[in-house]
């Protein structure tokens, strides 16, 4: 354990948020095992209300219980902050990069736990904080990216306006949606080949990035015969949003470490 907490600077107090989130997992899973209530557990691990007529079944029970798993994960990747060591010389750009990728994490957490309450202002949030992200990522990316940052832009400043629309009522389009989705899939997609050829970020990070494109989109097909299922159905949302999350937790903690020495790591550090 000593030795986990040396590896990262802020290891302890990440140890201690996941040690409660984990805790209030293993209190709602007693409360909904006791009870036969799926509500406390849904709440805290998919955070919307239980779907009518859900009942206790070992489907009912694993789905959310993984989920659980996966956000007490991407709370310890993203707040253990950068490997311990000695620390890169930043300028102004990366140091703003790496501001904007904490933000954009947080705001991806919230807009998933807001979702079921308000989804227009979690859209909004979340969308405003990844179109940030684009800007910045231009200028610290090497290269010419006015390409992929126009993607970004679009992508995220589309679903930006889309949320604005919905809170005043005005609905948009469904091919806007699809299209800003697309948009903001091919800018991830573009970043990742960069960081890729770049050893400001380690293999681990990469990885994180490339599932979070992929195993939405598997998953997803994978629900296609459990589409009146609903928690099955929230896997894949939960999937995206836990693996974007710890994606640019990690994109901001690889940069702390100096340009010549590899953010890569080993499977057990990862």
């Amino acid at each position: 354990m000593r030795l986990v907490l040396s590896r990262h600077r802020s290891a302890l107090p990440a140890l201690i948020l996941t040690s409660l989130y984990g805790a209030a997992l293993t209190v709602a899973l007693v409360v909904t095992l006791v009870s036969g209530d799926l509500g406390p557990l849904w709440w805290v691990t998919l955070f919307v209300p239980v779907a009518e007529g859900a009942v206790v079944t070992p489907q009912s029970l694993l789905v959310p219980v993984l989920a659980g798993m996966a956000w007490a994960w991407a709370i310890w990747q993203s707040l253990r902050g950068p490997s311990a060591g000695s620390a890169a010389e930043q300028d102004q750009d990366i140091v703003r990069l790496r501001i904007a990728l904490y933000v954009a994490a947080a705001a991806t957490w919230l807009f998933h736990v807001t979702a079921s309450l308000s989804w227009e202002v979690g859209i909004v949030i979340s969308s405003a904080a990844m179109w940030v992200v684009v800007l910045r990522f231009a200028r610290v990316l090497d290269g010419d990216q006015m390409f992929t940052r126009g993607l970004g832009v679009l992508g995220y400043g589309g679903f930006t306006v889309i949320g604005l629309f919905d809170l005043v009522g005005v609905p948009a389009l469904d091919r806007a949606a699809t299209f800003c989705g697309l948009a903001s899939l091919i800018w991830l997609a573009l970043v990742l080949r960069d960081q890729w050829g770049d050893d400001r970020w380690g293999r681990a990070t990469f990885a994180y990035g490339t599932a979070s494109v992929v195993a939405p989109i598997l998953l997803t097909l994978a629900a296609m015969p459990f589409s009146g299922v609903a928690d099955v159905v929230e896997v894949p949302n939960v999937v995206a949003n836990v693996l974007l999350m710890i994606w640019l937790a990690r994109t901001a903690h690889d940069l702390a470490v100096p340009r010549h020495e590899p953010a890569a790591q080993t499977a057990l550090e990862a």
